[in-house]
């Protein structure tokens, strides 16, 4: 999926933000964001998915805040949040859906669209999405596909319930390889939150990038080889969060791919041909 003309605007507004969680000199986050702002406009018409775009103004925009992870504050409470409610539901969550619609739910930690807010409240928001439901639902078919999965995962906090959905896996019979960012951007997933939370003691981690480059989505051009040949073997790629929809969708060399994610932008959700706020578990084989 390109990069779309009105994505600019909650491109550049990201990394303004994550300019305020570094400093609060206007002057330098003035020029930190025209900086960007100029690159993406040189980029726009470069015929790569919008994630490959993104990453390249977000890197810049790391190096000169001189920061190799602005959101790490952010992430680790992400992560406590999640905990919290994952110790209060895990009990409940008994089934493939079940487990599922917590990770789906758990996608709405992201700090990566202007559109969207993250909430204050995460436990009640939780309850209330559970009993809600998806708005998308082909879990009955993507269940039988679950022999070897490639999981991507996408956000701190969600992955939390990610570990639960793998674990579920696992102890089904599936063999299951965790693929995470191969270096921090934005609030996604490293193979160090991966470890904080155990998940090397249950599943196969990989990263998605090697050389400590930090890239968002899947950018196939950038793949280390176990990770490729893991995507060769799949039955099933699990993709989480809208990056990697957008890195994904229109490739067409792929094993089945389930996108688990919270549609929080018009464009996605238009491409999918849902509203923005919706809860998808959508199977494209």
């Amino acid at each position: 999926m390109r990069l779309h003309q009105g994505c600019t605007d909650c491109l550049i507004s990201r990394v303004e933000y994550e300019s305020r969680l570094c400093t609060d000199d206007p002057a330098r986050i003035r020029a930190i964001v025209e900086a960007c702002r100029e690159l993406l406009a040189r980029s726009l018409a470069d015929p790569v998915p919008a994630p490959v775009i993104a990453s390249r103004v977000h890197r810049l925009a790391y190096r000169m805040l001189g920061s190799t992870d602005p959101y790490r504050a952010l992430k680790q409470a992400n992560n406590g949040d999640a905990l919290a409610v994952c110790r209060r539901v895990r009990g409940s969550l008994a089934t493939f859906h079940d487990l599922v619609l917590a990770s789906v739910i758990g996608n709405t930690l992201d700090y990566g669209s202007k559109a969207h807010t993250v909430t204050d409240d995460f436990v009640g928001f939780f309850h209330r999405e559970f009993a809600f439901g998806l708005t998308v639902d082909d879990t009955d078919r993507m269940e039988p596909l679950t022999a070897r999965v490639v999981y991507l995962a996408d956000n701190c906090g969600e992955i939390v319930f990610d570990a639960l959905l793998a674990e579920h896996l696992r102890k089904s019979g599936s063999h299951v390889t965790f693929a995470v960012r191969g270096a921090p951007i934005l609030n996604d997933a490293t193979i160090e939150d991966a470890l904080a939370l155990g998940l090397d003691r249950r599943v196969d981690i990989l990263t998605t990038t090697t050389d400590g480059i930090a890239e968002l989505g899947l950018n196939r051009d950038l793949l280390p080889p176990i990770l490729a040949d893991a995507l060769d073997r799949a039955t099933l790629v699990i993709a989480k969060g809208m990056a990697n929809y957008e890195s994904l969708s229109d490739e067409g060399d792929l094993p089945p791919v389930a996108y688990l994610m919270s549609v929080k932008c018009g464009p996605i959700g238009a491409d999918i041909g849902i509203p923005v706020g919706s809860r998808v578990a959508l199977l494209r084989e």
